[in-house]
């Protein structure tokens, strides 16, 4: 064997013995087992306020001898705040929710006419609708008694930012017991429910016919309230219908 090939020989079982040493286990940590590595998800994904050291904690009232830099390790990585987000907040309080908006509706004179709806958040009940010329904030606060008995109103009122909605109606929702909830600046979605119900009328509704007038648009409304309350379907209800009579707004303004 030449010179050369026994010293590319050698070189090649030392590396060779390298890549052995290098794989050896070396000392430290004895890897947990996945049992306990799953439990660590789990406790993270069921628990979003919990950090590692109160999951370690826990862990080690439970009996597992396990380091707090493993459990931060195998926790579920979270993108946002830990800290319940707006949708969570409706999902959890969508018992005791309602929400209300107003809306313009031009007529075949060119005049300006304003709806008034209030939705329940829960089974979308459309509780309340209503038309005026002149919507004032002694108005709006009056519409909202109509719409809910003294034993019936809800506890949160979300609504948007606008002017209307001052310190006339909201004394009138402290009075009820109702905590007035108004929307973020320029964040509609937060009020969602309230914008579908009222893109739903336009859609199914208005855009169908041409208002002649007050009296007009109000017995337009009632009927498709009754609709929606008793007879359309709505995804967020997997298809079903709120099965709900609505009450009839016969007065005037």
């Amino acid at each position: 064997m030449s010179s050369l090939k026994r010293w590319c020989v050698g070189i090649g079982a030392a590396f060779a013995a390298i890549g052995v040493g290098k794989s050896r286990r070396r000392g430290g940590r004895s890897q947990i087992k996945s049992e306990l590595r799953a439990l660590i998800r789990q406790m993270s994904l069921e628990n979003q306020l919990w950090g590692a050291p109160r999951i370690h904690g826990e862990l080690l009232k439970l009996g597992f001898e396990v380091a707090q830099s493993s459990v931060a390790k195998y926790m579920v990585k979270r993108r946002g705040p830990p800290s319940q987000g707006w949708r969570t907040f409706l999902r959890n309080h969508a018992p005791d929710l309602a929400a209300m908006d107003l809306f313009v509706i031009p007529t075949i004179g060119f005049r300006l006419l304003y709806g008034f709806a209030i939705v329940r958040l829960d089974r979308r009940d459309l509780v309340w609708i209503n038309v005026t010329t002149n919507p004032t904030a002694e108005w709006v606060a009056r519409q909202i008694t109509e719409a809910f008995p003294w034993d019936g109103a809800p506890r949160y009122m979300f609504r948007d930012r606008d002017r209307i909605f001052g310190t006339v109606v909201t004394r009138r929702l402290r009075t009820m017991g109702i905590r007035d909830k108004p929307i973020a600046p320029a964040s509609p979605w937060q009020n969602g429910i309230a914008e579908r119900l009222i893109g739903s009328i336009r859609r199914e509704c208005l855009d169908h016919v041409i208002v002649l007038g007050e009296a007009h648009l109000r017995r337009i409304l009632n009927s498709y309230a009754d609709y929606y309350n008793s007879v359309r379907t709505h995804r967020s209800l997997a298809r079903s219908a709120n099965n709900i009579i609505f009450r009839n707004v016969s007065f005037s303004e």
